[in-house]
């Protein structure tokens, strides 16, 4: 029985003897604790932005620009930086959008005019031209014609065959994808007004289609035809149209007949 007991005692000595062994080389040779690193800070500076959306022709305020953070690798020259110029928004006050600015967007001054600066003139693309046209309910689409839409514009003349013959008229379609920059009405509301049709229309032109428009008016009748606005991507440049006819043009007292192919 002593025996027995003295084994089981060897036994247990052993086996304590190898596990201290096990665990001591376990822990000098296993694997090195576990580094967490942790990610660079991103670096970034409060930008000018928009708050809300700000369509053209809009005055810039308080209340729809405001300071975001920006990251340093994003940056744009054109940005407006707090760092910089901290009273930009009060400078920037009631300056005119000339292009529209979405929500988040940044704040570009080449997108922007001059407080003192007229609307149309502060929204007009450099080397065009705002002329104004007479119109219509009959001329304008039913007066459903607005701001931002894109015409054709056709001139109807009248002609007389001969001396005695009876008198008819021609229309001929003189520019395309012109656009609408303003108009003297306003479709109805919820109140249920009616839509009130103005006199003039003011179209974008560029110098050469301002001679084009002018002649055709003193000559004819001009009316203005609503293009779809799955059309209006057919963006060709002024200069490149080329209306074909005759137009009567006024110089030095003289009139001029002037066909152009």
């Amino acid at each position: 029985m002593k025996l027995f007991r003295v084994l089981v005692l060897v036994v247990a000595l052993v086996a304590g003897g190898i596990a201290a062994y096990l665990a001591l080389n376990m822990g000098q040779g296993g694997e090195p604790p576990t580094v967490v690193e942790l990610a660079p800070q991103i670096q970034s500076q409060d930008v000018l932005v928009a708050a809300s959306d700000i369509g053209q022709g809009a005055k810039l305020t308080p209340d729809n620009v405001r300071w975001q953070r920006w990251p340093d690798d994003a940056m744009n020259g054109n940005y407006i930086q707090k760092q910089t110029r901290p009273d930009a928004i009060e400078q920037l006050q009631n300056s005119i959008v000339r292009s529209q600015f979405i929500a988040g967007e940044p704040i570009r001054e080449v997108k922007l005019a001059r407080p003192e600066s007229g609307f149309l003139s502060a929204i007009l693309p450099s080397g065009m031209r705002a002329i104004a046209v007479r119109v219509s309910a009959n001329n304008t689409a039913g007066g459903f014609i607005l701001p931002g839409d894109r015409v054709d514009v056709v001139e109807t003349l009248a002609q007389q065959a001969s001396a005695d013959g009876p008198t008819s008229n021609v229309s001929r379609t003189i520019l395309t994808n012109v656009k609408v920059l303003a108009i003297d009405q306003s479709v109805q509301d919820k109140e249920g007004e009616a839509v009130v049709v103005g006199k003039t229309a003011t179209l974008e032109l560029d110098p050469a289609q301002v001679e084009t428009v002018t002649a055709a008016e003193a000559s004819g009748t001009l009316s203005l035809s609503l293009r779809s606005i799955a059309d209006t991507d057919e963006v060709v440049s002024a200069r490149e149209q080329k209306p074909s006819g005759t137009v009567r043009i006024f110089r030095g007292g003289r009139s001029q007949m002037l066909t152009t192919q």
